[in-house]
């Protein structure tokens, strides 16, 4: 089982260019879309979040079951759902700004345990910033680690729901120590300051940059890195593509059994350059189509 710890909320998507587009509300949050990713390739995944008793809340669910995530452990409340504004630069980039006031989201508590036989958890993204939800994220990452699961980051920064820039990036360094892989996408360290190589002397077994079209980098703690190129594809919109590169990721090490830093260090040159090739082909599909629209496994093929 793989656990996706963090929101779950609804993107208003943009029908076409520009701030006055027609909005479309999709199903949507980093870690929701990296669930709904895992469920798609086929890996035992369930959620853990919390959700509004309203319809966006109950669309949100229904969406994971029919990836065939495990919601039980998803706890709900009568809060409103949390709404991310989409804007689609001319290139398909997406910025986006958020409504997240007394939202279910944010209300998340520490589960009493996690699911039995959970091998990973992913965390990433507003979850981790929204308190006091944010707080309780971060004790679950830092339990999970002491009981030896492997834990996976995507920090995701979104800059406009950072009160304290430099208080987020001190909190940052703190969960390194308890990180197992993170991956960033390439803006990310031009925020947070620091290298991969930094980072890797703080706890993570690997590191991962996605560097948008121009494909992914690995840096892994033995100094070795490894990059491969993006699938060349026809761009619609970058929504989901980087929470897409999460399950590719977790999907593929649990395919090879290397959920593990142990795992991580005997993939070799070899392994890598498949990992990450899979990755990309994988990101480069949801590019393809509107929204966050992960690939199903039939469509991405063998990791």
């Amino acid at each position: 089982m793989i656990v996706v710890a963090g929101e779950a909320l609804i993107d208003l998507v943009p029908r076409g260019r520009g701030a006055l587009a027609d909005l479309r509300p999709a199903l949507g949050g980093g870690p929701y879309n990296t669930a709904v990713a895992l469920g798609r390739l086929g890996s035992p995944t369930a959620f853990c979040s919390r959700t509004s008793y309203d319809a966006f809340g109950e669309a949100l669910l229904d969406g994971l079951r029919g990836a065939g995530v495990d919601v039980s452990g998803v706890q709900r409340g009568a809060e409103p759902t949390t709404l991310a504004v989409a804007t689609v630069g001319t290139d398909g980039s997406a910025a986006y700004s958020f409504y997240v006031e007394g939202t279910a989201d944010r209300l998340f508590t520490v589960p009493a345990a996690l699911p039995a036989g959970t091998r990973a958890v992913s965390f990433g993204t507003c979850s981790l910033v929204l308190e006091p939800g944010a707080s309780a994220y971060e004790e679950l990452m830092r339990t999970a680690s002491a009981q030896g699961v492997f834990t996976a980051l995507d920090p995701n920064i979104r800059p406009g729901l950072i009160a304290d820039a430099d208080a987020y990036r001190a909190r940052f360094a703190s969960w390194l120590p308890s990180v197992s892989l993170l991956k960033l996408s390439e803006e990310d360290p031009e925020w947070l300051g620091g290298t991969p190589r930094e980072w890797l002397a703080a706890g993570p077994a690997a590191v991962v940059i996605t560097h948008g079209g121009d494909g992914l980098t690995a840096y892994t703690r033995d100094g070795a890195e490894y990059s491969v190129p993006g699938e060349k594809v026809d761009v619609v919109d970058t929504i989901g593509a980087g929470d897409t590169v999460n399950a590719a990721l977790l999907h593929a090490l649990a395919v090879q059994d290397a959920l593990s830093p142990e795992g991580l260090a005997g993939l070799g040159a070899s392994g890598w350059n498949r990992l990450l090739r899979f990755a990309a082909r994988a990101a480069a599909i949801t590019c393809s189509r509107a929204g966050a629209e992960p690939p199903y496994a039939a469509e991405v093929g063998a990791p």
